[in-house]
Protein backbone atom coordinates (compact mmCIF):
# COMPACT_ATOMS: atom_id res chain seq x y z
CA UNK A 1 0.00 0.00 0.00
CA UNK A 2 1.29 3.38 -0.81
CA UNK A 3 1.87 5.72 1.87
CA UNK A 4 4.01 8.19 3.37
CA UNK A 5 6.54 9.29 6.03
CA UNK A 6 9.12 11.25 7.13
CA UNK A 7 12.27 10.02 6.67
CA UNK A 8 16.15 10.80 6.20
CA UNK A 9 18.57 10.27 3.26
CA UNK A 10 21.77 10.21 4.92
CA UNK A 11 23.16 10.39 8.36
CA UNK A 12 23.44 14.48 7.85
CA UNK A 13 20.37 15.21 6.43
CA UNK A 14 16.76 16.28 7.78
CA UNK A 15 14.14 14.19 7.79
CA UNK A 16 12.12 14.86 5.04
CA UNK A 17 8.24 13.64 3.54
CA UNK A 18 8.49 10.47 1.98
CA UNK A 19 6.20 8.18 -0.43
CA UNK A 20 6.84 4.93 -0.44
CA UNK A 21 5.07 1.16 -0.18
CA UNK A 22 4.25 -0.97 3.01
CA UNK A 23 3.92 -4.35 2.10
CA UNK A 24 0.30 -5.63 1.55
CA UNK A 25 -1.72 -6.66 4.10
CA UNK A 26 -1.38 -11.04 5.08
CA UNK A 27 -4.24 -13.04 6.37
CA UNK A 28 -3.07 -12.25 9.76
CA UNK A 29 -1.99 -8.88 9.57
CA UNK A 30 -3.42 -5.37 11.30
CA UNK A 31 -3.40 -2.36 9.13
CA UNK A 32 -3.81 1.27 11.08
CA UNK A 33 -4.01 5.06 10.77
CA UNK A 34 -1.42 6.43 12.97
CA UNK A 35 -2.14 8.64 15.43
CA UNK A 36 0.55 9.53 17.71
CA UNK A 37 4.33 8.50 17.24
CA UNK A 38 7.06 9.29 20.41
CA UNK A 39 9.87 10.92 19.91
CA UNK A 40 12.64 8.43 21.57
CA UNK A 41 16.27 8.80 21.60
CA UNK A 42 16.57 5.79 19.99
CA UNK A 43 15.61 7.43 16.90
CA UNK A 44 18.29 10.09 16.90
CA UNK A 45 20.98 7.75 17.20
CA UNK A 46 19.25 5.57 14.57
CA UNK A 47 19.16 8.70 11.35
CA UNK A 48 22.67 9.52 12.46
CA UNK A 49 23.90 5.83 12.09
CA UNK A 50 25.31 6.16 15.65
CA UNK A 51 24.83 2.08 15.80
CA UNK A 52 26.88 1.94 12.13
CA UNK A 53 24.00 -0.34 10.53
CA UNK A 54 21.80 2.29 9.33
CA UNK A 55 19.79 1.51 5.81
CA UNK A 56 19.25 5.11 3.77
CA UNK A 57 16.21 5.90 2.95
CA UNK A 58 15.55 5.22 6.79
CA UNK A 59 12.06 5.92 8.58
CA UNK A 60 12.25 5.59 12.47
CA UNK A 61 9.64 6.04 15.16
CA UNK A 62 8.88 2.74 17.32
CA UNK A 63 6.64 4.32 20.00
CA UNK A 64 3.38 4.47 17.69
CA UNK A 65 -0.64 4.79 18.97
CA UNK A 66 -3.12 4.22 16.05
CA UNK A 67 -6.31 3.25 15.03
CA UNK A 68 -7.49 0.10 13.10
CA UNK A 69 -8.73 0.47 9.40
CA UNK A 70 -9.11 -3.53 8.55
CA UNK A 71 -7.73 -6.43 9.44
CA UNK A 72 -7.09 -9.81 7.61
CA UNK A 73 -9.17 -12.72 7.30
CA UNK A 74 -6.91 -14.91 10.31
CA UNK A 75 -7.03 -11.65 13.17
CA UNK A 76 -9.41 -12.20 15.80
CA UNK A 77 -7.34 -10.17 18.53
CA UNK A 78 -8.45 -6.54 16.90
CA UNK A 79 -11.05 -5.49 14.46
CA UNK A 80 -11.61 -1.73 12.57
CA UNK A 81 -11.45 1.22 14.90
CA UNK A 82 -10.02 -0.40 17.82
CA UNK A 83 -7.19 1.86 19.11
CA UNK A 84 -4.14 -0.06 19.22
CA UNK A 85 -0.36 0.56 20.00
CA UNK A 86 2.73 -1.21 18.43
CA UNK A 87 6.28 -0.47 19.70
CA UNK A 88 9.92 -1.33 18.91
CA UNK A 89 9.18 -4.89 17.52
CA UNK A 90 6.44 -6.03 14.76
CA UNK A 91 7.92 -9.97 14.55
CA UNK A 92 10.23 -12.64 15.84
CA UNK A 93 10.21 -16.48 15.11
CA UNK A 94 7.49 -17.51 17.34
CA UNK A 95 8.74 -21.06 18.36
CA UNK A 96 12.27 -20.20 20.28
CA UNK A 97 12.51 -20.92 23.53
CA UNK A 98 12.47 -16.96 24.26
CA UNK A 99 9.23 -16.48 22.34
CA UNK A 100 7.58 -18.84 23.55
CA UNK A 101 7.79 -17.87 27.53
CA UNK A 102 6.52 -14.10 26.21
CA UNK A 103 10.50 -12.72 25.89
CA UNK A 104 10.07 -11.81 21.90
CA UNK A 105 13.26 -9.49 21.51
CA UNK A 106 15.33 -11.99 22.66
CA UNK A 107 14.21 -14.26 19.97
CA UNK A 108 16.92 -16.81 19.16
CA UNK A 109 16.57 -16.62 15.44
CA UNK A 110 17.67 -12.66 15.71
CA UNK A 111 20.88 -13.79 14.30
CA UNK A 112 18.92 -12.87 11.33
CA UNK A 113 18.67 -9.04 12.31
CA UNK A 114 20.78 -6.23 13.82
CA UNK A 115 19.06 -7.23 17.41
CA UNK A 116 17.38 -9.96 17.97
CA UNK A 117 13.76 -9.16 17.74
CA UNK A 118 12.74 -7.92 14.37
CA UNK A 119 12.54 -3.96 15.14
CA UNK A 120 9.43 -1.94 13.76
CA UNK A 121 12.43 0.21 11.66
CA UNK A 122 15.35 -1.56 11.04
CA UNK A 123 14.38 -5.10 10.83
CA UNK A 124 14.00 -6.87 7.71
CA UNK A 125 10.61 -8.53 6.86
CA UNK A 126 10.65 -11.84 7.58
CA UNK A 127 8.66 -13.17 4.72
CA UNK A 128 9.65 -10.39 1.63
CA UNK A 129 13.20 -9.46 2.71
CA UNK A 130 12.07 -5.74 2.84
CA UNK A 131 13.23 -3.38 5.14
CA UNK A 132 11.10 -2.20 7.82
CA UNK A 133 10.13 1.21 7.75
CA UNK A 134 8.98 3.24 11.04
CA UNK A 135 6.53 4.97 13.00
CA UNK A 136 7.02 8.37 11.59
CA UNK A 137 4.49 7.77 8.88
CA UNK A 138 0.54 7.74 7.63
CA UNK A 139 0.21 4.01 8.02
CA UNK A 140 1.57 0.61 9.63
CA UNK A 141 1.24 -2.67 9.30
CA UNK A 142 2.18 -6.08 11.46
CA UNK A 143 1.21 -8.59 12.20
CA UNK A 144 -1.91 -8.78 15.06
CA UNK A 145 0.11 -11.04 17.33
CA UNK A 146 2.70 -7.77 17.77
CA UNK A 147 -0.27 -5.11 17.96
CA UNK A 148 -1.00 -4.16 21.41
CA UNK A 149 -4.47 -2.97 23.24
CA UNK A 150 -4.70 0.65 24.38
CA UNK A 151 -6.84 0.31 27.20
CA UNK A 152 -10.25 2.64 27.60
CA UNK A 153 -9.32 5.59 29.85
CA UNK A 154 -5.28 5.84 28.64
CA UNK A 155 -4.74 8.92 26.87
CA UNK A 156 -3.94 8.03 23.38
CA UNK A 157 -2.21 11.41 22.65
CA UNK A 158 0.21 10.55 25.55
CA UNK A 159 0.56 7.02 25.53
CA UNK A 160 3.03 6.69 22.62
CA UNK A 161 6.45 6.72 25.00
CA UNK A 162 4.77 3.86 27.23
CA UNK A 163 5.94 1.75 23.97
CA UNK A 164 9.38 2.26 24.72
CA UNK A 165 10.67 4.30 27.59
CA UNK A 166 7.97 2.61 29.71
CA UNK A 167 8.67 -0.83 28.64
CA UNK A 168 12.18 -0.35 29.21
CA UNK A 169 11.84 0.81 32.51
CA UNK A 170 9.54 -1.09 33.38
CA UNK A 171 11.24 -4.45 32.65
CA UNK A 172 13.66 -4.31 34.70
CA UNK A 173 11.43 -3.28 37.51
CA UNK A 174 9.88 -6.29 37.06
CA UNK A 175 12.42 -8.55 36.18
CA UNK A 176 14.27 -7.53 39.70
CA UNK A 177 11.16 -7.79 42.11
CA UNK A 178 10.49 -3.44 42.32
CA UNK A 179 8.18 -3.39 45.16
CA UNK A 180 7.01 -2.63 48.93
CA UNK A 181 10.08 -3.08 50.85
CA UNK A 182 12.71 -2.53 47.89
CA UNK A 183 14.58 0.26 47.47
CA UNK A 184 15.20 1.63 43.93
CA UNK A 185 17.27 4.23 42.37
CA UNK A 186 16.90 6.25 39.13
CA UNK A 187 20.22 7.63 37.28
CA UNK A 188 18.97 10.55 35.03
CA UNK A 189 15.68 12.30 34.77
CA UNK A 190 14.76 12.42 31.45
CA UNK A 191 12.56 10.48 29.64
CA UNK A 192 13.32 7.30 30.61
CA UNK A 193 14.32 8.22 34.26
CA UNK A 194 10.92 9.78 34.78
CA UNK A 195 9.58 6.99 33.88
CA UNK A 196 11.08 4.71 36.11
CA UNK A 197 10.55 7.07 38.84
CA UNK A 198 6.59 6.97 37.76
CA UNK A 199 6.67 3.23 37.79
CA UNK A 200 8.48 2.35 40.73
CA UNK A 201 6.98 4.71 42.73
CA UNK A 202 3.78 3.29 42.23
CA UNK A 203 4.74 -0.60 42.72
CA UNK A 204 5.30 0.28 46.23
CA UNK A 205 9.13 0.87 45.73
CA UNK A 206 11.08 3.62 48.09
CA UNK A 207 12.39 5.99 44.98
CA UNK A 208 15.33 8.23 45.57
CA UNK A 209 16.40 9.53 41.89
CA UNK A 210 20.20 10.55 41.71
CA UNK A 211 21.45 13.56 39.23
CA UNK A 212 24.58 15.67 39.22
CA UNK A 213 23.22 18.66 41.32
CA UNK A 214 20.35 19.81 43.20
CA UNK A 215 19.21 21.45 40.31
CA UNK A 216 16.17 18.56 39.69
CA UNK A 217 15.32 17.49 43.48
CA UNK A 218 11.86 19.44 43.27
CA UNK A 219 11.05 18.03 39.52
CA UNK A 220 11.69 14.13 40.79
CA UNK A 221 9.71 14.72 44.07
CA UNK A 222 6.88 16.02 42.13
CA UNK A 223 7.24 13.01 39.69
CA UNK A 224 6.98 10.58 43.12
CA UNK A 225 10.53 10.47 43.89
CA UNK A 226 11.18 9.95 48.07
CA UNK A 227 14.41 11.19 47.92
CA UNK A 228 17.07 12.88 46.24
CA UNK A 229 20.90 12.38 45.86
CA UNK A 230 23.32 14.41 44.43
CA UNK A 231 26.13 12.48 43.15
CA UNK A 232 28.52 15.38 43.09
CA UNK A 233 28.06 15.55 46.58
CA UNK A 234 31.36 13.14 47.42
CA UNK A 235 30.24 13.48 51.04
CA UNK A 236 26.10 12.15 50.65
CA UNK A 237 27.54 9.60 48.19
CA UNK A 238 30.06 8.28 50.41
CA UNK A 239 26.84 8.55 53.06
CA UNK A 240 24.70 6.45 50.68
CA UNK A 241 26.67 3.14 50.25
CA UNK A 242 25.14 -0.46 50.40
CA UNK A 243 21.63 1.63 50.23
CA UNK A 244 20.11 0.28 47.38
CA UNK A 245 18.35 -3.05 46.05
CA UNK A 246 18.37 -1.64 42.25
CA UNK A 247 19.55 1.51 40.54
CA UNK A 248 18.06 2.00 36.92
CA UNK A 249 20.45 3.87 35.05
CA UNK A 250 18.96 5.84 32.36
CA UNK A 251 21.57 8.01 30.82
CA UNK A 252 22.25 7.64 27.38
CA UNK A 253 25.42 8.39 26.71
CA UNK A 254 28.78 6.98 27.90
CA UNK A 255 29.44 7.56 31.23
CA UNK A 256 31.36 5.68 34.23
CA UNK A 257 29.37 3.70 36.09
CA UNK A 258 31.83 3.10 38.74
CA UNK A 259 30.83 5.63 41.36
CA UNK A 260 27.72 3.97 41.76
CA UNK A 261 28.30 0.71 42.26
CA UNK A 262 29.24 0.97 46.24
CA UNK A 263 25.69 2.53 46.23
CA UNK A 264 24.10 -1.17 45.77
CA UNK A 265 23.53 -3.58 48.87
CA UNK A 266 25.11 -6.86 48.98
CA UNK A 267 23.26 -8.78 45.81
CA UNK A 268 22.09 -5.58 44.61
CA UNK A 269 21.66 -4.53 41.04
CA UNK A 270 22.76 -1.80 38.49
CA UNK A 271 20.54 -2.39 35.32
CA UNK A 272 21.78 -0.32 32.39
CA UNK A 273 19.16 0.47 30.28
CA UNK A 274 19.76 4.51 28.45
CA UNK A 275 23.78 4.28 26.80
CA UNK A 276 24.37 1.11 23.94
CA UNK A 277 27.61 0.90 23.62
CA UNK A 278 31.09 0.94 25.52
CA UNK A 279 31.53 2.16 28.81
CA UNK A 280 35.00 3.02 30.58
CA UNK A 281 36.41 0.10 32.76
CA UNK A 282 35.08 -1.19 35.37
CA UNK A 283 36.58 -2.11 38.91
CA UNK A 284 35.68 -5.35 40.15
CA UNK A 285 36.44 -4.34 43.84
CA UNK A 286 32.68 -2.95 44.46
CA UNK A 287 31.25 -6.06 43.03
CA UNK A 288 33.50 -9.02 44.54
CA UNK A 289 33.19 -7.44 48.01
CA UNK A 290 29.28 -6.62 47.90
CA UNK A 291 28.04 -9.54 45.38
CA UNK A 292 27.02 -6.51 43.47
CA UNK A 293 25.59 -7.15 39.61
CA UNK A 294 25.48 -5.39 36.92
CA UNK A 295 23.27 -6.30 33.86
CA UNK A 296 20.94 -4.78 31.41
CA UNK A 297 17.62 -4.91 29.47
CA UNK A 298 16.35 -4.45 25.90
CA UNK A 299 12.82 -3.25 25.88
CA UNK A 300 10.08 -5.74 26.78
CA UNK A 301 7.81 -9.26 25.73
CA UNK A 302 4.31 -8.52 24.27
CA UNK A 303 3.19 -9.80 27.31
CA UNK A 304 4.88 -7.75 29.25
CA UNK A 305 4.31 -4.83 27.13
CA UNK A 306 0.35 -5.26 27.98
CA UNK A 307 0.91 -5.69 31.22
CA UNK A 308 2.47 -2.52 31.72
CA UNK A 309 -0.41 -0.32 29.11
CA UNK A 310 -3.18 -2.09 31.43
CA UNK A 311 -1.26 -0.99 34.69
CA UNK A 312 -0.49 2.83 33.95
CA UNK A 313 -4.18 2.87 33.03
CA UNK A 314 -5.22 1.74 35.84
CA UNK A 315 -2.85 3.90 37.91
CA UNK A 316 -3.32 6.42 36.03
CA UNK A 317 0.40 6.84 34.89
CA UNK A 318 1.55 8.92 31.94
CA UNK A 319 4.44 10.31 30.58
CA UNK A 320 5.06 14.20 30.28
CA UNK A 321 5.00 14.82 26.78
CA UNK A 322 4.78 17.81 24.16
CA UNK A 323 3.09 17.86 21.75
CA UNK A 324 4.32 18.77 17.73
CA UNK A 325 3.58 18.73 14.74
CA UNK A 326 5.58 16.35 11.98
CA UNK A 327 6.95 19.12 10.55
CA UNK A 328 9.01 20.38 13.61
CA UNK A 329 10.80 16.71 13.53
CA UNK A 330 14.10 18.25 13.05
CA UNK A 331 14.00 20.82 15.70
CA UNK A 332 13.11 18.14 18.74
CA UNK A 333 16.07 16.03 17.16
CA UNK A 334 18.34 19.61 17.56
CA UNK A 335 16.51 19.81 21.07
CA UNK A 336 17.30 16.07 21.97
CA UNK A 337 21.03 16.58 20.79
CA UNK A 338 21.53 18.93 22.79
CA UNK A 339 19.94 17.62 26.13
CA UNK A 340 17.15 20.34 26.33
CA UNK A 341 14.45 19.09 26.82
CA UNK A 342 12.12 17.96 30.42
CA UNK A 343 9.31 15.53 28.55
CA UNK A 344 9.19 13.74 25.64
CA UNK A 345 7.92 14.60 21.76
CA UNK A 346 4.77 13.11 20.97
CA UNK A 347 3.62 13.77 16.99
CA UNK A 348 0.39 14.28 15.97
CA UNK A 349 0.66 12.16 12.96
CA UNK A 350 -3.12 14.22 11.80
CA UNK A 351 -0.22 16.87 10.95
CA UNK A 352 1.20 15.20 8.13
CA UNK A 353 -0.19 15.73 5.01
CA UNK A 354 -0.60 12.66 2.47
CA UNK A 355 0.19 14.79 -0.91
Amino acid sequence: MRTIGFACTSAEAPLAPLHFDRRNPRPNDVVMEVLYCGVCHSDLHWVRNDWGHTPYPAIPGHEIIGRVLEVGPEVTRHKAGDIVAVGCMVDSCMTCDQCRKGEEQYCREGRKYPIGMNGVYGGIDAVDGTPNMGGYSKHLVARQEFVLKVPAGLDASRAAPLLCAGITTWSPLRTWRAGPGSRVAVIGLGGLGQMAVKLASALGAEVTVLSRSGKKKQEALALGADSFLASGDEKAMQEAASRFDLIIDTIPVEHDINPYLSLLDVDGTISLVGQVGPIPALSTLPLVYGRRNITSSLAGGIRETQELLDFCARKNILPDTKTIAMQDINEAFRQLEQGDTHYRFVIDMTTLKTD
